[in-house]
């Protein structure tokens, strides 16, 4: 097992503003899952909430290992790769977890609620931030690249 880490200025940036989180786990048979979620931040440790009955849990659930990856929308280049594992499952009643992070994305409270809602609290083990310094000036759909 990795050492925790304090989550790095730059990464927690990336992760505080509403932008969308890439979270892998971990099978039963070891390939890895993606989804892409919301994340909340209570001091070093990255907040996912979910309904307890989602693959997303019982992948969390069985093996706490995780990675997860963020770009910065404004400048796609911008990007944080995380590794990390679970150090605590909370049950998360009346979304006491999830509210504020839908607030931070949706301005507005998160909209499924039961009492299968739990929140993983995740602890960071290596981390690292880069930009790139290309300039995101993409093809606008339909536009034809002359030679091709």
């Amino acid at each position: 097992m990795s050492e925790i880490i304090p989550i790095p200025r730059e990464i927690r940036q990336l992760l505080g503003a509403p932008n969308y989180v890439h979270l892998s786990t971990l099978r039963a048979d070891g390939s890895p899952r993606n989804w892409v979620v919301w994340v909340g931040l209570e001091d070093d440790y990255i907040l996912v909430c979910t309904s307890d009955t989602t693959w997303k849990a019982k992948d969390l659930r069985r093996d706490p290992r995780v990675a997860m990856s963020v770009t910065d929308p404004a400048n796609p280049y911008r990007m944080a790769a995380i590794q990390g594992r679970v150090v605590e499952v909370r049950r998360d009643e009346g979304c006491r977890y999830m509210d504020p992070i839908s607030f931070k994305y949706t301005n507005a409270p998160f909209p499924s609620r039961g009492p299968d809602r739990v929140c993983f609290a995740i602890a960071v083990e290596k981390a690292a931030c880069r930009t790139l310094g290309f300039v995101h000036n993409p093809l606008l759909a339909g536009t034809r690249v002359r030679g091709y």
